[in-house]
């Protein structure tokens, strides 16, 4: 219960930020043109790059934040959060600003050209500076949760998609703007969470501190120990997508069109498996921090559990639900063919990736996000490129996707086992321990 309660007040507002992706994709569709479309799906594909990484950086802030609050140090977590912060809007700067400088080999390794990479650049040029508030509003929303405030983490990303939903339809059609309407409203989006996320956490939980110098330099290695594996974590999905974007790019703009509205589909549909890894962490921490190693095991089983149920629920609502979302986006038949390969036979493969999402947040709150590293830039180099080369070879575009979730399959079993075991071994490991401290106080 504990599990699901946290999940999914999570993922109603991060699924209400990638709703409006999708409503954005939508909206950009009746524009009538399918390489503005594709456009937008190259643009996103590096945009995913920067918010991963603050997802890695929001990792260390819910981590640390988390295991103090289970052992009762609150000025610790406040020292924890505020620096977390500072080191999330450093590295976001950085992002932005390689970003920016090498947009035009980035798109051309994509796979962008023309118009479309012109487009592309539009998009990235309004929205990427943006990043940097986005990157300490989700660092915030991380230190919500991890205070258990399931609630203000979902209302940081609710007020977002809130705010985007209000200002697309009217930037990109009654102001005219098109791509350049939808960048716009994603800004004022992430001002959005980047407020409500700072000011709870300030105002209601009193869990920010004043900064300095002296306390940075205290706190930037734990946080570094624990973010730089998480962001190269978490970079190696969008390197992998990365990879198939140009894949897939090489058989045409429609097919392009085609994956970005599944880029768009997936994080709507099985958001509730990205919030339930986000959740999971600050439940693992606090257990961890507070030796409850029962608990510990029962959140990894009950994870696997809710994953299988969710992932095959939705996968039947995405098989009943493809040719509307067809229609919808208005695809052509190459598009369209790829949009049925997804819905009907590859979205099951989700209970994989839901594996390894709660897996990977094992490792990161159990001292152990090195694992999480190695384990996701294998799924996104070993379990994604020879995978993919194969698919493409037998089975044109539809083989890459088909590739990509068979690297899927394979890694998601692998890290849940790691995981496991990993639960064992710290369980095992104190258990000796406080067996010769017994023994050495009867001595």
């Amino acid at each position: 219960r504990h599990i699901i309660v946290m999940s999914s007040t999570s993922a109603v507002g991060l699924v209400s930020i990638f709703l409006v992706d999708l409503l954005d994709m939508w909206f950009i569709s009746l524009l009538g043109d399918s390489r503005l479309v594709a456009a937008i799906g190259f643009a996103t594909t590096l945009t995913f790059f920067a918010t991963s990484i603050s997802i890695g950086t929001s990792i260390a802030a819910g981590a640390l934040v988390s295991k103090c609050l289970g052992s009762k140090d609150r000025e610790l977590a406040k020292e924890y959060a505020t620096n977390a912060l500072i080191v999330a809007s450093i590295v976001s700067v950085l992002c932005v600003i390689i970003t920016l400088l090498s947009m035009d080999t980035l798109l051309g390794l994509l796979g962008a050209k023309g118009y479309v990479a012109q487009v592309a650049k539009t998009y990235l040029i309004i929205v990427m500076p943006a990043s940097v508030l986005l990157a300490v509003g989700l660092g915030a929303s991380a230190v919500l949760r991890a205070t258990g405030d399931a609630k203000g983490s979902m209302m940081s990303t609710l007020s977002g998609g809130a705010v985007n939903a209000v200002l697309d339809p009217i930037l990109i059609f009654s102001l005219g703007l098109g791509v350049t309407g939808a960048a716009t409203a994603s800004v004022f989006a992430r001002f959005a969470v980047f407020s409500y996320a700072i000011s709870r956490a300030h105002f209601k939980h009193r869990l920010l501190a004043r900064p300095s110098v002296a306390s940075f330099k205290l706190c930037r290695r734990p946080i570094l120990n624990i973010a730089l594996p998480a962001m190269i974590t978490n970079m190696a999905t969008p390197f992998s997508n990365a990879y198939v974007t140009s894949a897939i790019a090489a058989y045409g703009n429609s097919y392009v069109a085609g994956y970005a509205v599944i880029g768009r589909l997936v994080p709507v549909c099985f958001g509730f498996l990205f919030s339930l890894s986000g959740a999971i962490g600050p439940i693992l921490g606090q257990n961890f921090g507070a030796g409850m190693w029962d608990r510990l095991e029962r959140a990894l089983k009950d994870s696997l559990v809710i994953i299988v149920i969710f992932s095959f629920t939705m996968s039947v609502v995405l098989w009943l639900g493809q040719e509307p979302v067809i229609s919808l986006f208005r695809l052509d038949s190459q598009a369209a063919d790829i949009v049925r390969l997804f819905c009907t036979f590859l979205a099951i493969t989700f209970i994989f990736n839901g594996m390894l999402f709660v897996s990977n947040a094992s490792f990161n709150n159990l001292g152990s996000p090195r694992l999480a590293s190695a384990l996701n830039v294998g799924k996104a180099t070993i379990g994604t490129v020879p995978f993919v080369i194969l698919g493409s070879k037998y089975w044109g575009a539809g083989g890459v996707l088909i590739g990509q979730a068979a690297g899927s399959i394979l890694f998601g079993v692998l890290a849940y086992c790691v995981a496991g075991k990993k639960i064992t071994q710290l369980r095992n490991r104190h258990t000796g321990k406080t067996q010769r401290i017994k023994k050495g106080s009867i001595r």
